[in-house]
């Protein structure tokens, strides 16, 4: 708002107005661009030479570079990449030992039936889920900033891995497979998997390298949340003919969950009822367990592991009452003791797995990266997003080297390794040693474990994901656009496949952000009286407009998406059309009098950046005003935007004096213009 020192009611609205001033204000005379980096900036820059140059970045860079290579330097870099170097020395051995104890053994207790299981599901033999609940995690504690997290075997991973393996390793039509046959045709399932990690590993590298951290950001929440719910469903449904004993192959690709189903219903009635018999039983003690661990939560003092019962129970069963040979119940078998040789997967497989490797990869950021900051978020430390991209890749590109399918930071162990008490990454050591133990000394004890218990632990595990689904009465209270990403991202995975489902909904996600920037409203601001705030006119008809100026805010990135709308709605407030001018019908009090726009003052505060086709939009409007006798005044332009107008030959329609800090001083000026009888000096609240 603008008036003169000492007067009582503003100079260019006296007569318009009964408008005051508050008591005590201060004035100050209209700042320009030019005049504030006069007063505040560098005295010689121009406002053409706001952007920085080229050269100075590079030498910028390169001094970063070369400073790293120093001691001290080298020591830092170090220190940011291998965390444990910043956590450990802080370390409180009596506060957190015992919690990360207790924890990483409750967890690596979870790790063992789990990662048999998840392993079925990545179309493998079960001994690999336990080698991918080993390398991995023992990786992450060493290079993971996320203090809570736990990695491992993740179900939409396996899932997707193994609809991958599955296509390009698929089972031979008869499917009656000697035991060498059988051996053959996992081996290569194997490969495979391993080609997979090894893949996602390198493209995670590779974001890494190239600083790609941000990419998290695309993934939204109700993106990752309808993901894993619809591939929780994916799950359920592949695991259906485990828990009845059907010997069906696997269906891949769109339409697979009803292709699954069709085939299941078809071949119910060739169910084994002794294999029905057990999942029921399993299902009946797993699903009341993980509902009391997380009723009881605050009361147990660690969760109950309701898996490795289940497992002990259903082995002893199975071997004292011979099941596997009097029903013909699919077990185990033999787990090979140690570890496999470390090799290469097959990189002829990598052209092919590219694909499918790229989409395993973004999940893995995106749902570890996720995690990580919800759980940093709740314990008040911070999380590297860069360094979590360097540690996944290199715990998949590794582990992927012994045979070890890809691995993400899991939600089931995650929520219980914080319920049981974790406090530090130091967790996960122990979680090793329990896996290790069976890796080395216990795996025959695992011998006659039915393969539908582990299905059953498949489905029992995505509870959490299935209760997703509970916050959309929420999500759509808060913002309907988001429930519309959830519902779209979810139909597309349950529809078509988990990968594509993900492609549909990051793709409807950002086209939603698109369509906003597009149907944003330009406002048209008048002044609250007796204050110096400038608000949309729309919001109360108590707010003055002057006759002849028009302040307008354009709240929008300004590119070549928005630029027509930018057009029209510019030429409907200012009574622009080709070759004439128009009386503009403006947003106002009712009674208010039409008058052509002299003077306008465009806001730039919400246009936070602009392309080459905004920048020349905004040129061509300089030159119509002009060209119609408007004085158009720019006010709030960030350096960005103002050094992109700038490029685009701004300055030849406009001159410096024409570009304002804030609308305050845009308008002060504006209002000296509009009374040439008034003072030659305008002056701004303070």
């Amino acid at each position: 708002m603008s008036g003169l020192p000492g007067a009582g009611t503003s100079p260019g609205l006296g007569e318009a107005s009964d408008l005051k001033f508050p008591l005590g204000a201060k004035f100050r005379e209209p700042l320009t661009e030019a005049r504030f980096q006069r007063l505040f900036g560098d005295a010689e820059q121009a406002p053409e030479l706001l952007a920085e140059p080229r050269s100075s970045r590079l030498c910028r860079r390169w001094r970063r570079l070369a400073s790293a290579c120093s001691g001290p330097g080298a020591w830092r870099l170090l220190r940011a990449r291998l965390p444990p170097l910043r956590w450990l020395p802080h370390y409180r051995w009596r506060a957190w030992l015992l919690g990360d104890a207790v924890a990483g053994v409750t967890v690596g207790i979870v790790h063992v039936p789990q990662g048999m299981a998840f392993a079925l599901l990545t179309s493998v033999p079960p001994v690999f889920g336990l080698y991918t609940s080993f390398f991995p995690v023992l990786i992450y504690t060493l290079l993971g900033t996320g203090r809570h997290l736990s990695t491992g075997t993740f179900a939409v991973l396996s899932l997707m891995t193994g609809s991958a393996v599955e296509r390009l390793v698929p089972e031979p039509l008869g499917g009656n497979l000697s035991g060498i046959e059988r051996e053959q045709l996992d081996a290569q399932r194997v490969g495979s998997a391993a080609a997979l990690a090894f893949g996602s590993g390198a493209l995670m590298l590779g974001m890494f390298a190239l600083q790609l951290g941000v990419l998290s950001t695309f993934l939204s929440e109700p993106v990752v949340k309808a993901l894993t719910s619809g591939a929780a469903l994916h799950v359920l449904v592949s695991q259906l003919p485990s828990l009845l004993g059907l010997p069906l192959p696997r269906q891949i690709g769109c339409f697979s969950l009803f292709k699954t189903l069709a085939a299941v219903l078809t071949a119910l009635p060739r169910s084994s009822p002794a294999e029905l018999t057990i999942s029921a039983l399993s299902l009946a003690l797993l699903v009341p367990v993980k509902e009391l661990n997380v009723r009881f939560r605050d009361k147990l003092p660690t969760p109950i592991p309701g898996e490795i019962v289940m497992v002990l129970l259903a082995s002893v069963l199975c071997f004292t009452s011979s099941l596997d040979t009097r029903y013909n119940i699919q077990i185990v078998g033999l787990l090979p003791g140690g570890f496999p040789q470390p090799h290469l997967p097959d990189l002829a497989e990598l052209p092919r797995i590219l694909a499918d490797s790229l989409p395993i990869a973004l999940v893995t950021f995106a749902v570890s990266a996720s995690l990580a900051s919800i759980y940093a978020d709740k314990y008040s430390y911070t999380v590297d997003s860069n360094q979590e991209l360097l540690a996944h890749g290199i715990s998949n590109l590794i582990s992927s080297l012994f045979s070890c399918f890809p691995n993400s930071a899991t939600l089931a162990t995650t929520s219980l390794l914080v319920d049981a008490g974790g406090n530090t990454q130091l967790a996960g050591l122990f979680s090793c040693i329990v896996v290790l133990s069976v890796l080395l000394w216990l795996g025959p004890f695992f011998y006659y474990l039915p393969k539908a218990v582990l299905a059953c632990i498949n489905i029992s595990s995505m509870r959490q994901m299935f209760f997703q689904m509970q916050e959309l009465p929420q999500l759509w209270r808060i913002s309907r656009m988001d429930f519309a990403v959830w519902m779209v991202t979810w139909v597309a995975v349950v529809i078509l496949s988990v990968d594509l489902g993900l492609a549909v909904g990051v793709i409807f996600s950002m086209m939603t952000v698109v369509c906003r920037t597009q149907r944003v409203q330009c406002l048209a601001l008048g002044l609250a009286e007796g204050t110096e705030l400038y608000r949309p006119l729309e919001e109360s008809h108590k707010l003055l407009k002057v006759p002849g100026l028009c302040i307008l805010r354009y709240p929008t990135p300004l590119y070549f998406g928005t630029r027509g709308q930018f057009r029209r709605v510019l030429e409907w407030h200012l009574g622009l059309r080709e070759g004439r001018k128009e009386t503009p019908k403006l947003d106002g009090p009712p009674d208010a009098v039409a008058e052509p726009v002299r003077v306008v003052v465009l806001d730039c505060s919400g246009i936070t950046f602009a392309d080459a086709a905004g920048a020349r939009e905004v040129v061509q409007l300089a030159r119509r005003c002009r060209d119609a006798g408007i004085h158009l005044l720019l006010a709030q332009c960030n350096a960005s935007v103002l050094g992109t107008l700038t490029q685009a030959g701004l300055l030849d329609r406009v001159t410096p004096e024409q570009l304002f800090v804030s609308v305050q001083d845009a308008a002060a000026h504006a209002l000296e213009r509009l009374e040439p009888t008034g003072p030659k000096t305008c002056t701004v609240w303070v």
